[in-house]
């Protein structure tokens, strides 16, 4: 979505400089109007890092864990601490980590949820750890944003793997997009196949953002449509990539509807 937006900017005014704001990933200043945007990479929002028992012990020691990721759900990733307090427009999502296994072993390396710096017990599983996180962020940002900034949150964007994961010789070669029936055979939560963490995430999302100042920037359903829209064998991967999106292509069309969003706010204030 950043890069579709830069090129869609882009393609306005060349007067552009590289200028990253704290934390961000990427950032760019259009000099003929003074507008900077950034891409501020995140992927559980809270911050999060390696974890091994203490030789001395201590409580998750006695549960017997031996590794893992150690998460905040209290403290934000620095990459993105101080966003809102910067951009005038906020648009913040998260999702795919949270139900990766080849990411975040539940044996070997699983997620230890952490709160004002002690370890949450007993443990949470990953889903009610992600609604913790929610619970802390939300709010972080409504505290701290810009005097009439406006806030979206973007629901996920649903990945395509058919006959398996990433990693387990899942593919995307449809060449067209996929009927009603189809999405439903692919991304329902009943069926609780290979892309099940699209809905079930955005599940957890609208429980947590209801009653917060976000707007949200709902771009699921016309994407679960489209898999013939991944770079697939051409990814340059080692293994189909049926995550990530061709470009000029559906992320254009998320853009669009931000845009309509957008104005859609400003006309009514």
């Amino acid at each position: 979505m950043f890069v579709s937006l830069f090129c869609t900017l882009k393609s306005v005014s060349n007067e552009v400089k590289k200028w990253r704001p704290v934390g961000a990933d990427r950032g760019f200043t259009f000099l003929q109007y003074n507008l900077t945007i950034a891409y501020h990479r995140t992927n559980l929002l809270a911050r999060y890092g390696r974890w091994s028992a203490n030789s001395n012990g201590g409580v998750l020691e006695t549960l017997g864990f031996k590794e893992g990721f150690r998460v905040d759900v209290d403290v934000p990733e620095s990459t993105w601490m101080q966003a809102p307090g910067f951009h005038d427009i906020l648009i913040l999502n998260t999702g795919h980590w949270w139900w990766a296994p080849s990411k975040f072993d539940p044996v070997k390396s699983p997620m230890l949820f952490f709160k004002k710096d002690q370890p949450i017990i007993p443990p949470l599983p990953p889903d009610r750890g992600l609604d913790m996180v929610l619970e802390h962020m939300i709010p972080y940002v409504e505290e701290r944003e810009r005097s009439g900034a406006i806030k979206f949150f973007r629901t996920q964007s649903p990945r395509h793997f058919e006959g398996g994961d990433w990693d387990q010789g899942g593919s995307c070669q449809r060449n067209q997009p996929l009927s009603t029936e189809q999405v439903e055979e692919l991304f329902s939560v009943k069926n609780n196949g290979t892309n099940v963490e699209v809905r079930l995430v955005n599940e957890h999302l609208y429980k947590a953002l209801k009653g917060s100042s976000f707007k949200i920037l709902d771009i699921t359903r016309m994407s679960e449509f489209r898999a013939d829209a991944h770079p697939s064998t051409a990814g340059g991967k080692k293994h189909d990539d049926c995550m990530h999106w061709c470009l000029p292509g559906i992320t254009d069309t998320w853009n669009d509807l931000f845009i309509e969003l957008l104005n859609s706010i400003k006309g009514r204030s």
